[in-house]
């Protein structure tokens, strides 16, 4: 385990918040657009749903809001929201634009809903982005992820519509194409993710914003355990993510470790299934 000056924190403040998830009901790998995805290797559709049903009824028992966008028949992937947009700090939202075309109907299907719940505004983008996937909100800035999905031009575009200081992410490892899947963020000074899977200048802005950051060892990137959700106290993340856990709770985090294993044959897990609406007190949306 990593050492730290930081004191531990004995007490930490857990955030209510309000996430939008999507039920697996046609979940399969029938194409591969990333290292995990083998159409080759059976899928248990079911278990898929009941791991996730398992996750959603975590974060409700958290005090969590959720709510569900239907599942769309012939878009196996929409059960990772995080995906599909990006909600901004005035809950105006910037829509998703899918660097490959088995995704881009999940834009359409995240516009319809965002629409209808009375968003005050949802914006197309115009540069390809993979909505908060690749991008993280940590303070008064966003973490952004590149490399393989995310064109990096959508960071200025993202930082016009912020206001927010937007880093850029270079990322260089294909298994962690989306920066959820290097990265994650524990509360608003506090990270953890892999060194490799970050090209070496942008190891260096990490090293020089996050001195004190959790690092990853190869084996639970493996299983996605940095791909984790974190009120700023409670951090749930996948069980496997062993040497995670060790530390997370040594720094004062509750962590929750739950299976989404069969989701990852897709190549995503807990962050992947939940975008963070950022509005806990939206309980006028019908």
């Amino acid at each position: 385990m990593q050492k730290t000056d930081r004191p531990v924190h004995s007490i930490r403040a857990a955030r209510p918040r309000h996430y939008l998830m999507c039920a697996p009901v046609f979940f399969e790998v029938s194409y591969s657009i990333n290292p995990w995805m083998d159409v080759a290797k059976p899928v248990d559709t079911g278990l898929a749903v009941a791991q996730w049903e398992r996750l959603r009824d975590t974060y409700r028992e958290l005090g969590h809001r959720v709510s569900e966008l239907a599942p769309v028949e012939g878009l196996p992937d929409m059960v990772f929201t995080a995906n599909g947009a990006t909600v901004l700090d005035d809950s105006s939202v910037l829509l998703a634009r899918f660097r490959y075309p088995q995704r881009t109907a999940e834009s359409d299907a995240h516009g319809d809903w965002f629409r209808a719940h009375r968003f005050p505004a949802v914006r197309e983008a115009r540069f390809v982005n993979e909505g908060a996937g690749d991008y993280l909100a940590a303070g008064g800035r966003v973490l952004a992820g590149t490399g393989f999905r995310t064109d990096p031009r959508s960071h200025a575009e993202l930082q016009e519509l912020t206001g927010r200081q937007v880093v850029g992410l270079t990322l260089v490892d294909p298994r962690y194409y989306h920066l959820d899947t290097a990265l994650s963020v524990l509360d608003e000074d506090e990270i953890m993710y892999y060194p490799d899977a970050f090209a070496p200048e942008s190891r260096a802005v990490l090293r020089e914003l996050y001195p004190d950051a959790v690092l990853a060892t190869s084996a639970d990137a493996a299983v996605f355990g940095l791909n984790a959700v974190s009120d700023g106290r409670n951090v749930v993340l996948p069980q496997a993510a062993t040497n995670l856990i060790a530390q997370l709770r040594a720094r004062g985090f509750t962590v929750i470790g739950v299976d989404v294993s069969e989701l990852g044959k897709a190549g995503g897990a807990v962050r992947c299934c939940t975008l963070d609406l950022r509005t806990p007190w939206r309980e006028q949306a019908v």
